[in-house]
């Protein structure tokens, strides 16, 4: 319980300092707010006033005060760019999409690191175990933009699976919507289902070179019987903090693959403010993406310290 209460803390100490250092980043950016909401036409008297409404005339510290209660309230303002659109309801509007494809993602990358990790791992070196570490570095050094732009060649021109850019909206058919999410999806989760397999198999030959892996071999006990009951498990702890880092990426929107794909999510609206200099949007987009990131992250960590009793351990000494 210490633990838990102390990496919480650690977690609301690190949102803070993020928050704080997003919003000192965003008061030096070059540019007057008021002048980039108004137009360079604007006179004194209108850039002044809009400097008044938007808070610009007070110190730093109410500044930062007033932001932090309007991000715990919802008030996050109104987009320039979007014709004075809330900015939360941008968000709201492009979450579904997102998360969709964070959960398409997440759930193919586990669908395929595990199971190709257990089944060729029986012998090391053999010709399968060869392949595998090939598979896995092929797959690794291969960015997963290009995966997407082979996908639309080989699946969306040549098969016609799907009609590249033609995104389909949940609104419109929500079959549609999910079957057109597979291929971003695969696009994102193909290399990170490589790292994943890469340090899995190696952890998973390192844990049957033990003892009590050893052990429990010659007293006859089967070979996926061991592996199920005793050496994946202590495995899988090596790759629970890159599985929250996995989490954390998806979770945020894909950028690049958004693109690729012309997928209206989060990247790529945070991608298009940047372009219009939309700051209200990015400022709020760049707090979310650090807060699903550090939240993951917490999660991975106390999922490991519950799935680990070293850890609890070492916690009560």
């Amino acid at each position: 319980m210490d633990y838990i209460i102390r990496r919480l803390g650690i977690t609301l100490l690190t949102l803070f300092l993020v928050s704080l250092l997003t919003f000192g980043a965003f008061r030096i950016i070059p540019g007057d707010p008021a002048l980039l909401a108004l137009g360079v036409d604007a006179t004194e008297e209108q850039i002044a006033e809009m400097r008044s409404e938007l808070g610009l005339d007070r110190s730093f510290t109410a500044q930062y005060l007033s932001w932090l209660g309007d991000l715990f309230t919802g008030r996050l303002g109104n987009s320039s760019r979007f014709r004075g659109t809330p900015v939360s309801e941008l968000i709201l509007e492009r979450l579904p999409v997102s998360i969709t494809l964070a959960v398409f993602s997440f759930t193919f990358v586990i669908l395929i690191a595990f199971p190709f990790s257990i089944l060729t791992v029986k012998k090391e070196n053999s010709l399968i175990d060869r392949g595998a570490a090939t598979l896995s570095a092929l797959g690794i050094s291969i960015p997963g933009f290009f995966l997407g732009v082979l996908f639309i060649w080989i699946f969306g021109i040549f098969f016609r699976l799907f009609i590249p850019g033609s995104y389909i909206s949940y609104r419109d058919s929500i079959p549609g919507f999910l079957s057109y999410m597979i291929f971003p999806a695969l696009s994102i989760a193909i290399p990170n289902a490589a790292l994943i397999i890469k340090f899995l198999r190696s952890s998973i030959f390192s844990e049957q070179k033990k003892d009590y892996s050893r052990t429990a071999l010659s007293k006859g006990a089967g070979y996926f019987y061991i592996l199920k009951n005793h050496v994946l498990k202590n495995s899988s702890l090596t790759v629970i903090t890159l599985l929250g880092m996995i989490a954390g990426e998806v979770l945020t929107g894909s950028i690049v693959i958004e693109q690729v794909f012309g997928i209206p999510g989060i990247g790529r609206l945070l991608i298009a403010s940047i372009n219009a200099r939309d700051y209200i949007v990015v400022k709020t987009l760049v707090i979310y993406i650090a807060f699903v990131v550090i939240m993951a992250n917490t999660a991975s960590d106390l999922v490991l310290q519950i799935m680990d009793p070293r850890i609890r351990l070492r916690e009560k000494a």
